[in-house]
């Protein structure tokens, strides 16, 4: 059965895209620790980041850093965390998430609830 992430990629499942191309894909994480936090997969399913071909991971990471300059550009913060946690869903992800604090990055703390017209302005402020 394909992650959520997949039926995701696959417009199954709606989602706040951010950015898209052949192998990649990124959306607003639907339980943001702060504004703007995205989630980076690879369109092939693959359950742990590192079981990913040099190549992929290194194109993942590029894919990423263009999507983190536009957050940093967009959203008001000190830099952006790359977080990689992938307990939650079987498939290959990095969070970016945009920090003024270390304990911005804390999954532990309540999240934002952002309505979905909040939601699209972020999307649409840093779409690439």
């Amino acid at each position: 059965m394909a992650t959520i992430f997949t039926r995701i990629v696959r417009g199954e499942i709606p989602s706040y895209k951010v950015a898209e191309d052949e192998r990649f894909f990124a959306f607003l994480d639907i339980n943001p620790l702060t504004k703007g936090h995205t989630l980076v997969v690879p369109k092939q399913e693959t359950d742990y980041l590192f079981d990913l071909d040099d190549r992929t991971l290194a194109d993942m990471i590029v894919f990423a850093k263009r999507i983190a300059r536009k957050l940093k550009e967009k959203i008001e913060c000190k830099r952006v965390a790359v977080v990689v946690l992938g307990l939650e869903v079987p498939h290959a992800h990095i969070h970016l998430i945009p920090i003024q604090d270390e304990k911005d990055v804390d999954f532990r703390k309540e999240k934002l609830k952002l309505s979905p017209d909040e939601f699209r302005a972020i999307a649409d402020t840093i779409s690439l």
